[in-house]
């Protein structure tokens, strides 16, 4: 069988499994009673059942399963991936059932990091310390990053569809690395198969387990990236862009002005454009619309001109932070 077969069959697989998935997760969830209620910092006006994350993990870890058992990603890399991933997910259910503790969340975090920088390793740098300090500390952010931008409908769930299938075409194009392109694209049809039932109005939420758990997952398989020189480092933050500077000048402003920065809000700047369009669905077609006609070049540049790639970044990036500024990310 063809490369290109192989990861047709792996994608539509992984499509197919999510979405009944999903559904049998939303199921379970009214049946439970595990509902998210609206609350003043919720941007949602209905109860919904929550959870739905946890479809997107079942599908992703079979197709896992089914890379390593094809040879095109080892043992260890899928017992990494699988572990540290399977952690997040855990904490994530357990914090979608009765909540959790921060502190706890973050050691869950920042323990399942270390894991897999310490099976793949850091970023290269010429002090190879700092590398794995740096993805170490990347990996933590870009976990809490997705549950801090999972505020409206589909929006996490499409940017996890943008990233992983991008990335995949890049890997499989550019380097016909099998293995990593099987593993992103298999997380974005699984997030697409989630995305069929989370598309505003949501009719389920992917919960901690969710949210959690594709940060985690897409950070880890950019540091694997990474680390085979697949993909300049710097396509990773054009790639998310949206969401890092949404969260990060979100975060910053919070914290500069004293306010509690690890409890809940609706300060993001999605979240004011939400309320200012009058809904959840033109917010995230434009953020689907940002990721495509501006992004997706500079992130294609920058991957074919690895020489130019610190340049793209700061040229797509900026933008975006006087968007998000104007927007009112981190204002009350």
């Amino acid at each position: 069988m063809k490369a290109e077969e192989f990861l047709l069959i792996l994608f539509a697989s992984t499509f197919a499994l999510a979405v009944p998935g999903t559904l049998c997760v939303r199921v379970v969830a009214i049946r439970r009673g595990l509902m998210d209620h609206p609350s003043q910092r919720s941007s949602h006006t209905i109860p919904t059942p929550r959870g739905g994350g946890l479809a997107i993990v079942a599908a992703h870890f079979v197709a896992l399963l089914v890379l390593h058992l094809r040879g095109y990603i080892t043992l260890s890399e899928s017992i990494a991936l699988m572990a540290a991933g399977g952690a997040v997910a855990m904490v994530g259910i357990l914090d979608d059932r009765r909540s959790v503790a921060a502190s706890v969340r973050f050691v869950v975090h920042l323990g399942a990091a270390i894991a897999v920088v310490a099976m793949f390793g850091g970023v290269a740098t010429r002090a190879p310390w700092i590398g794995q300090l740096v993805a170490i500390l990347g990996i933590a952010w870009v976990t809490n990053l997705f549950n801090f931008m999972d505020g409206i409908d589909g929006i996490a769930a499409s940017e996890a569809v943008f990233v992983s299938l991008t990335a995949a075409g890049m890997i499989f194009v550019l380097n016909r690395d099998v293995g990593l392109a099987g593993a992103f694209g298999a997380l974005g049809m699984a997030s697409m198969g989630f995305l069929v039932w989370n598309w505003p109005p949501a009719r389920i939420f992917m919960g901690d387990v969710g949210s959690g758990f594709l940060g985690f997952m897409l950070a880890s398989l950019a540091i694997l990236a990474s680390r085979r020189e697949l993909i300049a480092l710097q396509v990773w933050p054009i790639l998310g862009g949206v969401f890092l500077v949404d969260a990060t000048v979100t975060l910053i402003r919070r914290m500069v002005r004293g306010d509690r920065w690890y409890e809940a809000h609706r300060m993001h700047a999605y979240q004011h454009l939400a309320r200012v369009w009058g809904g959840h669905l033109p917010v995230t077609l434009g953020v689907c619309a940002v990721n495509v006609g501006w992004l997706l070049p500079w992130a294609w540049y920058a991957s074919t001109h690895p020489s130019a790639a610190t340049l793209c970044l700061v040229m797509a990036l900026l933008p975006l932070v006087a968007a998000a500024i104007w927007a009112g990310a981190g204002r009350p």
